[in-house]
């Protein structure tokens, strides 16, 4: 069984930044493509960014040029940096890895 543990959201103000960081267990960690979602109140969760091995990458246009994702496969830990935040970035994020394993989510809002 793997488990996900997601940590760095948070609130902060329009055009800031904010690093979240999810923790795998499992030897099996470093094979698993690794992906963020988030689910806005009211609407379906969406893929964010997805990251196989440690060099193809995936995001979605919105936020594209903002947010990066990567992995630290020695520490079974993958990160999502997010830059120039906007207020409809607001929504609770969630780890996944391999599409089959979820974290507990992390809320980030974003708000003046």
């Amino acid at each position: 069984q793997v488990q996900l543990v997601e940590s760095g959201g948070g609130l902060v103000q329009p055009g800031g930044s904010l690093k979240l960081s999810c923790v795998g267990s499992g030897t099996a960690f470093r094979f698993y493509t690794m992906g963020w979602y988030r689910q806005a109140p009211g609407k379906q969760r969406e893929l964010v960014a997805r990251i196989k091995s440690t060099v193809f990458t995936e995001y979605a246009e919105s936020v594209k040029g903002r947010f990066a994702i990567s992995r630290l496969t020695t520490e079974n830990t993958a990160y999502l940096e997010m830059n120039r935040l906007k207020p409809e970035d607001t929504a609770v994020y969630y780890c996944n890895a391999d599409e089959n394993y979820w974290g507990q989510g992390t809320q980030v809002t974003v708000s003046s």
